[in-house]
């Protein structure tokens, strides 16, 4: 055994986020490791990478009692981790990133930028991320920051690799460049602890699984011998149904409609979108989809006014021509909202309690003569705990510790507060385990047939066959097909998302 965890218990406070768990992880082999949010997994791999040093338990390391001071410790020894939450420097470039703490020097001291440049491009090669190593990272979208982790990671020849959520905002072309290093390393020998919430990479890599569940470890064993109901129900404590789909959406109401949408490139000639026209019905739930690149996240940003960029076209909503938003105060009192893809960056604000940032869009209709009235703030707060089933031991918490799909449903609620016709959705069930999914799928329906029109981009394409209406395809900012659902198959809308040349 290359890692060894001895009855580890971690608190915080008084809530245990670990108790008593003993896990041992082979040489050579891939363990996936799964449970809901807040199961404890991310805890786990804090402690066995030097970010936890205050925990009850021991951690072994190829067989001696091991403790690690601070996260570099623990690289110097073998252990590199990619975390689920970026943990970039935006200011600097892809390459400083990289080598940010093992910086590769010249026979003087000095820096050697060729060398690093080299090995920085053949790396961002290798996880085919066509790059520049001197771009600023701040100017990378979630997938390509998402790659430079992972690069980040593998630059040092570990012998343990820990990937929590690798794949949550990466392409198929990279995830299946990132399942060909997993096979690299496990062919020399290396372990690598692979998180995911999506089942289908854990059956194609991984040949042991460890559930957790509420801090606790709850089955161990081999791939081969469960299914993906079997590890569900272990990870959730009971059966997870689906959501059941509603009756087709009358189709009689636009409250959506964009023509000949166009957004000129300021950084290079051509267009990030072009001419791109749909439409959207009161109570339908239109699924975008695409591959990285394809203009998804654009398109959103556009809608809502964050491009800061005139566009082209004509918008309607709810019969109105009206010109393109440019700033999200405008795109809110027409009522539209949108939930962002990166939820930790744009989404939340950590620091801040739950009640503060669930009103956070909302507080015009909570001021009495200029002053918030606090007696509607926790109304209003209260009314969409109950509503979205927000699991919090209070109010006053702050939000950054809350599990992923807590924090999804705050980031929701803070935007339903705002009573919008239109809900827009980037990815917003990234980083969010299976049991949670349901519950957003759920919550989406609900909002649809409650008559919301409702936009969702999404790179899961069994997430859009569970809740979609009618799906877009996007490629190299141009739309490409669109099908009902009933219409629609998995190769069809992949060939739509494929470039042509």
């Amino acid at each position: 055994m290359v890692i060894s965890l001895k009855n580890i218990t971690k608190r915080f406070g008084s809530t245990y986020a670990l108790r008593d768990v003993s896990i041992d992880f082979p040489a050579g082999r891939v363990v996936a490791l799964v449970g809901e949010n807040g199961a404890g997994k991310s805890t786990l791999m804090n402690i066995l990478s030097g970010v936890y040093q205050d925990f009850e338990g021991e951690l072994h390391y190829r067989g001696r009692p091991v403790y690690f001071h601070n996260p570099r410790e623990a690289r110097d020894n073998g252990i590199a981790i990619i975390h689920q939450e970026l943990n970039l420097i935006p200011q600097l470039s892809v390459l400083e990133n990289i080598f940010l703490g093992q910086e590769l020097l010249t026979p003087l001291g000095t820096l050697d930028k060729k060398a690093m440049f080299a090995k920085a491009k053949a790396l961002l090669g290798r996880l085919r991320l066509d790059v520049n190593p001197h771009t600023e990272v701040a100017q990378l979208k979630v997938g390509e920051c998402q790659v430079v982790e992972i690069a980040k990671a593998l630059l040092a020849d570990s012998e343990v690799v820990v990937m929590d959520e690798p794949t949550s905002a990466i392409s198929d072309a990279e995830v299946r460049a990132l399942f060909s290093i997993i096979a690299d390393l496990k062919r020399t020998g290396k372990t690598v602890i692979y998180i995911s919430h999506r089942m289908n990479e854990l059956f194609e890599i991984a040949d042991d699984y460890v559930v957790l569940r509420d801090g606790r470890k709850i089955r161990q064993g081999s791939m081969a011998d469960v299914n993906e109901k079997q590890l569900i129900a272990w990870m959730v404590g009971r059966a997870v149904a689906d959501v059941e789909r509603g009756e087709d959406c009358p189709q009689d109401t636009e409250v959506l409609r964009v023509e000949h949408l166009t957004l000129p490139n300021l950084s290079k000639p051509g267009a990030l979108l072009s001419d791109i026209s749909f439409h959207l019905y009161r109570g339908e739930i239109l699924g975008i989809f695409g591959l990285m690149g394809a203009g998804r996240t654009e398109l959103m940003e556009t809608l809502f006014g964050l491009r800061g960029t005139p566009a082209e076209g004509r918008l309607f909503l709810n019969g109105e021509q009206l010109p393109f938003f440019t700033s999200p105060v405008d795109a809110i009192r027409c009522g539209l909202a949108l939930i962002p893809e990166d939820r930790k960056q744009d989404g939340i604000v950590a620091g801040m309690d739950v009640k503060a940032n669930l009103t956070l869009s909302a507080l015009g209709k909570l001021e009495r003569a200029g002053i918030l009235d606090a007696s509607r703030e926790r109304e209003l707060c209260q009314r969409y705990v109950d509503c979205l089933s927000i699991k919090l031991a209070s109010m006053q918490q702050p939000l950054g510790s809350l599990s992923g799909g807590n924090q999804q449903k705050v980031v929701l609620a803070k935007y339903l507060a705002t009573e919008p016709t239109i809900l827009m959705m980037d990815e917003p069930t990234r980083g969010i385990d299976v049991g949670a999914k349901q519950e957003i799928y759920g919550l989406i329906r609900k909002q649809a047939e409650q008559g919301l029109g409702v936009l969702v981009v999404s790179s899961e394409l069994p997430e859009l066959f569970a809740i979609a209406d009618r799906v877009m395809v996007m490629c190299e900012g141009q739309v490409t097909c669109t099908l009902p659902i009933s219409d629609a198959t998995e190769e069809t809308l992949l060939a739509a998302a494929l470039p042509k040349q």
